[in-house]
């Protein structure tokens, strides 16, 4: 399977890399011969296509004009990369049942993940994106998915994480994409960068950061003044808005103005319905971000959850960003637990950042405690 997958995965990669497609009836043999007693200046302009008759590509005739794209694959495709390293001691604690017995020991494990993103990114008209997300990492084996340390739950295997075309529709924006969230089109308020995945959002992860089923259809539009508003809908990609699948509506209205911002979103995830609001407002030595999301599931009670932290830009050569909220969304009858976290963002160049980070997360026993070291590299 894996060299069946290979086989399929190489001609579209050489198809990327190598964007320059010329006959062997255009090569002037002559005038190569004499290269080697001249200093010769190559272009893009060199390597133009001499035949008046359109590119042929796989699959059809004439779908690319030679004239206008210079016989190249793509004048306007660009490659991303960012690869995360994560050093993380973490000390579990033990935690209890109902009746007060402990179901779990009490250990410390220390641990190293990693997480690596390619992003591609094609425009056809100069207006409109179509964009591809490939992930590979060990995060759902090493540990630091189920700890919460902001890592994805990848694989040691290349995943196509998301494939989306963006496109303009009047003064609107429209996105349809394949396991992509709705959130993508909105605009967000929460200005906080988080260190775990519990302060992710501002704590509104279900409404303003709501994510997808599948298939995902959604647009945005921009009024004059700073309002936005947006929204979507995504279903399983088998059963699409059908009583087999399941769907997920989102909506959100955001203003931005020149020192706040403020974002209000309500989803609706069949069972259950998310209300959410997050905000920032920017002092003159911090930004203040904070989030507040309600969740009403069918015949259980209202479940609250809410998160505020502070980011200071320039503390020494980097940045700081303090918080603390609840581990979740929880009724007035239960229990709440809250995490606490620090961390500090140093970047070492423009592609390099170092960020140490701490926090106490409390359970149903002893809190868990974890350090970490996140190294990132972006190119």
């Amino acid at each position: 399977m894996k060299l069946f997958k290979q086989l399929l995965v190489a001609p579209a990669a050489l198809g990327l890399l190598a964007p320059i497609s010329a006959s062997a009836s255009e090569v002037n043999f002559e005038a190569i011969s004499s290269y080697s007693g001249d200093v010769v200046e190559v272009d893009s302009n060199s390597f133009k296509s001499l035949s008046s008759k359109e590119t042929l590509l796989s699959g059809g005739e004439g779908l690319v004009d030679s004239h206008d794209h210079d016989g190249s694959f793509s004048e306007t495709t660009t490659a991303s990369f960012g690869v995360d390293f994560l050093l993380s001691a973490v000390d579990e604690g033990k935690t209890y049942d109902a009746n007060g017995a402990a179901v779990s020991g009490n250990f410390e494990k220390l641990g190293f993940d990693y997480q690596m993103g390619i992003g591609l990114e094609t425009s056809f008209t100069g207006e409109d994106s179509l964009s591809a997300t490939i992930d590979i990492g060990n995060g759902s084996t090493a540990g630091a998915s189920a700890d919460g340390l902001n890592f994805d739950s990848t694989s040691d295997a290349l995943t196509l994480d998301g494939l989306t075309y963006t496109f303009p529709v009047g003064g609107a924006t429209v996105m349809v994409g394949d396991n992509t969230d709705i959130s993508a089109v909105y605009s967000g308020a929460c200005a906080y960068s988080a260190f775990t995945d519990y302060m992710g959002n501002c704590g509104t992860g279900n409404s303003v950061g709501v994510g997808g089923n599948g298939a995902t259809a959604a647009m945005s539009y921009a009024f004059d003044g700073g309002f936005t508003l947006a929204g979507g809908i995504s279903s399983t990609p088998t059963s699409i808005m059908t009583e087999e699948g399941t769907d997920t509506f989102g909506i959100e209205a955001a203003y931005a103005g020149d020192s706040y911002a403020v974002s209000v979103a309500y989803t609706d995830a069949e069972a259950t319905t998310y209300w959410g609001i997050n905000g920032t407002y920017a002092f003159d030595f911090a930004t203040l971000s904070a989030g507040v999301e309600s969740a009403d599931a069918d015949g259980s009670d209202t479940a609250t959850g809410f998160m505020v932290g502070l980011s200071f830009a320039e503390v020494g050569p980097g940045s700081l960003d303090i918080g603390m909220g609840t581990t979740g969304n929880f009724k007035d009858s239960d229990t709440e637990y809250y995490i606490y976290e620090a961390s500090y963002a140093y970047p070492v160049n423009d592609g390099v950042t170092i960020t140490p980070g701490v926090y106490v997360r409390e359970q149903a026993g002893d809190d868990q405690t974890g350090i970490a070291v996140k190294t990132s590299f972006s190119f």
